[in-house]
Formats: structure tokens, C-alpha cells, sequence
């Protein structure tokens, strides 16, 4: 705090001698880093807590991520309650409040990039066939480094859950708690029902947009799709999206949940760089009782009164699950983990994939979000100086949403079955520099379609189906708890997952012909995918080539830790989240949900 105010001293004493306009505005940058949290970011990385060898808590949270923030946080509410926050990463820093970096974070030391095993059938424009899956590393965990979409979901989501033995998870149930915890700053949505103003979650539209983007949503309604407010009554449609978002900075867990408090709450203990490698777990009454957890290549544990909660995430809970003894008996056999409790973790895993494109260009200039537009010193000094509607602000370029039904869709027609996500530029947006690697895109992928598209304004449409049948899994080929676990996602296993996909390809395009899009001169990019030359362009087989090559990831992984009632044999929680069987432990994380929702899981973790 000290070479804060020193900063600030000699930038005012800079404004009086100077008196000039550049001065001032560095005095306002040097207010809206503090109010940024920079200070505390620097305060928490130089002065971290020291774990206590045997220290004693009555809860101990596994994962400071989205859940275990949100869990930190209401658990020392209470004065009389000790907790313990554990998270592997570190905090902050200013980099991970600027939307626009939210691709350049896939690839740093903030992420747990988890390789999937090679695909068969799928991710053939990945060098080795071999998809990434980032996961926050950091406290914040996720929220910290996606793309900040912010999507509770669909009632029929939640009903189903209650309807398979979820007591409490009914959309009547839960849509007070989706409202107790967001401040939504939406235009034209201030008395909606469905909303609140004084939670801790920000929630906001981006309010820089490119003229494609207004196209998009203008062409989206002349192809027949409402406006609508996907959070609320209805999704069926088209919007600009909603992020969570400050003032068109980065509102992650960390920012709303721990931020605030962590220097005003005695009782909350937050440690970082701290790796939980087990759950120490009773055998005789298979009841946890701590953790075991590496802090600077030193082995700690610690103890829990109460109960230990795991909210490591959906690869990283089930992992600690397993090597703690608990699942598929056959697995832990082959590893040499003695079985305390067997149970279904990680033998079920969905994911909503996507498919990167398709593509179009327009005959608009300097238009669209890309690096050599976005990084420049006057977007920079703004973005710092609190101006919220920067390109800066942007999520990356993601800017739109629209909802589909498919016309073979057995759903009901208030279900969508494919999300279209409108974003400005492509893998040129950086050069190849962010998105490429981050994706393991190989390098044929980004030489024959995408460099052309450098210094050409252009937007793609990602498309995603929402209730993938395909199903995946996660599991351990040794017992090092520093080892990543093996993931297959299985993508396009059911092949119809694929048609889902073909239905919102053709859908983009359609859109494109809108006069809207039309206007700005929107063309389907003519760059025939590597490997799929042989057919016909644009035709549907085509597509599927296309689908099964440009697969790009969205990170939302559930059901690793599938939330079910006892008698459900694919579940490994309770309703209460409780491990069936193992008493004081539980899961509250990605993991747990049952299937996919029709959403990004962001919101939903929260």
C-alpha cells in the first residue's frame, strides 16, 4: 500500500506543477488501480499465510475457484466458524480484470491446461488429435480466466434434476439463489422479476459492440428470432451477451467473494500455492477428518472439526476422490489405492463442444476485435482510467447469443437444443498467438484458413449443441497425486451430436443472408478446412468433416462427481452434495452437476 501512495503523492504533485491534462489522468489511472484490487493482489502474493503443520479448522475448502470462493466466503460468515481456503495457484493480477485477455489466460500459468487423450473421431485440426481443457489455477479458478458468459440456465434443466431424485434443485427452488447473488445493470430489465440489483456478482451487458455484432442481433430478429433476456422467461432467441463483468472489468469469484473480506475476516485462513494431494478419511468409520497438501515441495496437513469440502473442480475433485480411495473399484485396483468406498467417480463426463466457425468476412474497416486494434495506448489508458465500453472491455470479441431449435429436436419448444456465439474476428483476432496454442490448434488449421484474415474485418459464429448424448469419462494411470488424470470426452460418439451442430451451421448462414448482414456485406469464408477438400464445399458432409476437425472446447465439464440420491447407480453426492457413504465430506463444484445445463456452466457454479 505504501508505493501505492508514494505513486499517487508524486503523480498529484506532477498535476500541480504541470498542470496538465496527461497528469491528471495518470492520478485517475493510479485511483482506479487501487479500486482495481492491484493492492491486494501484490499484498497477498508478497505476504502469503504460512500453513501450520497439524492447524485445525472446522471447515477445510479444497480448490479456491468459483465454488470454494463462494463457499469461503458464506462458510466465515459465521465468527465462531474457522476455515481454511486452499488453492493450488495464486491471485490476480491486473491482467486477469481485462476481458479482452481472456484467450492470451488459456495460456499461462494461471490455467491447468488438461490434454484430453487423442480422439478418434473428433479434434482432428488439434495437433495429435489431442484437445486442451483450461481450468482456472488461480484463486478465482475459472472465473478468472473464461470468457465471462454469464447463463443460469433453463427451468427444465433444473426441474429434471429434482424430477431424478434432486430434492431442492427445482427451478422454483434454486431461482432464488440465482438472484440473491447477482447485481444485474441491464438495460431496459430493472423490474424484471427474474433479476436483482444487490447481490455480490456483477452482471452487465459489454457495452462496446462492433457494427457486426448490431448486424448480427438485427439479422437474427429478421430470420425470425425474438430479442430476448435468456436469463429470464424465455431463452428461444437472440441478445447481446451478459458477462460477469464490473464496469467492463473481469468480476471472477475472487473479485466478489474474496477480495472484500480477506483481510477484515480473522477466522478465514487463505493459503496459496498449496496442492491438497488427499482427503484423510477414517477407514473404520469412513468418516474425513483433513487433508494432505504440498506448500513450497513441503508436505502439511491439516485437520477439520467439521467437514472437508472438495471444490477442486470437475477433473481435480474426482481426481482427489480416487487417490483418498473413493471409486470405480477396477481403477483403483489397477493403481494400487485401496477401496474405502465405491462409487461412479469419473466414469460419466459431458461437455459441451463446440465448433470453431463457421466464418465470414464483411466489407467493414478496422471494425472487429483484434490485438493490433485492441492494444493500443489511448484503449489502455481508458480501459485503466474506468471507461467501461473500450474494445478492451470486450469478452474476447464474444458479443451475441442466440438460442435455436432444431426442427428433429424431441425437446419441448421452450428448450433450446444449440447456442450460436457471435464473435468479432477468429484465430487472426491474435495473430495465432492466444487462441491457436491455447486450443492446440495445429498450424495447417491456422495457415490455410485464418492468416489470410490478419487485416480482414471478419466475425465467426462458434456453434454449440446443448444436450450432447455423447458420453466421456476421467481416470488415474498411477497414483502420483501430481499427475494430471487421463480424460476422454468422447466427443461425437452418438453421432447425433454431430446433426445438432450441422443444424446451427446452416442456421448461421441463414442468418448471414438477413439484410442486416447483408448490409455489411457478410460472405461465408471460402477456406476449405484441411482434410476435408475432397467434398463439396459448404455441402452437409462437408459440415460434418468440418465438425469433426475445427472441435473447440468450452470448458464446461460436469458430472465427473454426479449429484444423484442413493439409489441412483451413477451418482456419487447427494443432493446435499454429501459423498454417499463418507461422512464429512462433500463435493460442491462443476462436477456434481447431473447433466448438461442449458448454459455456461459459469453462472451455475456460482
Amino acid at each position: 500500500m505504501l508505493w501505492l501512495r508514494a505513486f499517487r503523492n508524486v503523480a498529484v504533485l506532477c498535476c500541480v506543477l504541470l498542470d496538465t491534462k496527461p497528469c491528471l489522468v495518470t492520478a485517475d489511472i493510479l485511483q482506479q488501480i487501487a479500486q482495481i484490487g492491484l493492492t491486494n493482489t501484490l499484498e497477498q502474493n508478497l505476504r502469503p499465510t504460512v500453513p501450520k503443520d497439524n492447524d485445525v479448522f472446522d471447515f477445510i475448502v479444497v480448490g479456491g475457484g468459483t465454488a470454494g470462493c463462494v463457499l469461503a466466503n458464506r462458510l466465515s460468515e459465521n465468527p465462531n466458524w474457522r476455515v481454511a481456503l486452499l488453492e493450488a495457484g495464486g491471485t490476480e493480477n491486473i491482467i486477469n480484470v481485462i476481458p479482452a485477455m481472456a484467450a492470451y489466460l488459456q495460456v499461462t500459468a494461471t490455467t491447468w491446461n488438461f490434454p484430453a487423450v487423442p480422439q478418434k473421431d473428433s479434434c482432428k485440426g488439434m495437433v495429435n488429435n489431442v484437445c486442451f481443457h483450461p481450468r482456472g489455477r488461480i484463486l478465482g479458478g475459472t472465473s478468472s480466466i473464461n470468457f465471462m458468459i454469464f447463463i443460469r440456465g433453463n427451468r427444465r434443466d433444473f426441474d429434471g434434476w429434482a424430477a431424478a431424485g434432486n430434492t431442492g434443485w427445482s427451478y422454483d427452488e434454486v431461482l432464488p439463489y440465482f438472484r440473491k447473488m447477482e447485481n444485474a445493470v441491464l438495460d431496459g430489465l430493472e423490474q424484471s422479476p427474474y433479476r436483482n440489483r444487490s447481490g455480490p456478482i456483477n452482471v452487465e451487458h459489454v457495452k462496446y459492440r462492433t457494427p457486426s455484432a448490431h448486424a448480427f442481433v438485427r439479422g437474427s430478429e429478421e430470420a425470425g428470432l425474438p430479442q430476448t433476456d435468456y436469463n429470464g422467461a424465455s431463452q428461444i432467441g437472440v441478445a447481446y451477451v451478459q458477462a460477469s463483468t464490473r464496469q467492463g472489468r473481469r468480476h471472477s469469484a475472487y473479485r466478489a467473494y474474496i477480495e472484500p473480506i480477506m483481510f477484515r475476516r480473522k477466522n478465514l485462513k487463505i493459503f496459496t500455492y498449496s496442492r491438497v494431494t488427499k482427503v484423510l478419511i477414517d477407514p473404520a468409520t469412513k468418516s474425513a477428518y483433513g487433508v494432505e497438501f504440498l506448500y513450497r515441495k513441503r508436505l502439511f496437513q491439516f485437520k477439520a472439526r467439521k467437514e472437508v469440502i472438495l471444490s477442486a473442480g470437475s477433473f481435480i475433485s474426482p481426481q482427489l476422490l480416487m487417490l483418498s480411495g473413493i471409486g470405480p473399484a477396477d481403477n483403483l485396483q489397477q493403481i494400487g489405492v485401496d477401496i474405502l468406498q465405491e462409487l461412479p467417480v469419473g466414469v460419466r463426463m459431458y461437455e459441451h463442444v463446440s465448433h470453431f466457425g463457421p466464418t465470414f468476412i464483411t466489407n467493414t474497416s478496422r471494425q472487429w476485435i483484434s490485438t493490433n486494434l485492441v492494444a493500443t495506448l489511448p484503449n489502455g489508458l481508458a480501459f485503466l482510467a474506468g471507461r467501461p465500453d473500450t474494445p478492451i472491455s470486450s469478452l474476447a470479441g464474444v458479443e451475441a447469443l442466440a438460442f435455436l431449435k432444431a426442427p428433429f429436436s424431441p425437446l419441448p419448444p421452450d428448450w433450446p437444443d444449440v447456442e450460436l456465439i457471435f464473435a468479432s474476428g477468429s484465430l487472426a483476432s491474435d495473430q495465432g498467438t492466444a487462441l491457436k496454442p491455447g486450443a492446440n490448434f495445429k498450424n495447417e488449421i491456422y495457415d490455410q484458413m485464418y492468416r489470410q484474415l490478419e487485416n480482414q474485418d471478419h466475425y465467426t459464429v462458434l456453434v454449440m449443441p446443448y444436450h450432447p448424448k455423447s458420453i466421456g469419462r476421467l481416470w488415474l494411470k498411477d497414483k502420483n497425486p501430481l499427475a494430471r488424470p487421463m480424460i476422454d470426452p468422447n466427443y461425437f460418439d452418438v453421432a447425433e451430436d454431430v446433426e445438432y451442430m450441422l443444424h446451427g451451421i446452416k442456421e448461421s448462414i441463414r442468418i448471414a443472408q438477413s439484410p442486416a448482414l447483408q448490409k455489411i456485406g457478410a460472405q461465408l469464408l471460402r477456406a476449405p478446412v484441411p482434410g476435408c477438400e475432397s467434398l463439396e464445399f459448404a455441402s452437409d458432409d462437408y459440415w460434418r468433416c468440418s465438425i469433426r476437425t475445427l472441435t473447440y472446447t468450452l470448458h464446461h465439464q460436469v458430472a465427473t462427481t454426479r449429484m444423484g440420491p442413493a439409489s441412483d447407480p451413477t451418482a456419487v453426492v447427494s443432493p446435499q452434495l454429501k459423498v454417499h457413504g463418507v461422512r464429512k465430506l462433500r463435493v460442491v463444484d462443476g462436477g456434481i452437476i447431473p447433466s448438461p445445463p442449458t448454459a455456461h456452466t459459469n453462472a451455475v457454479i456460482f
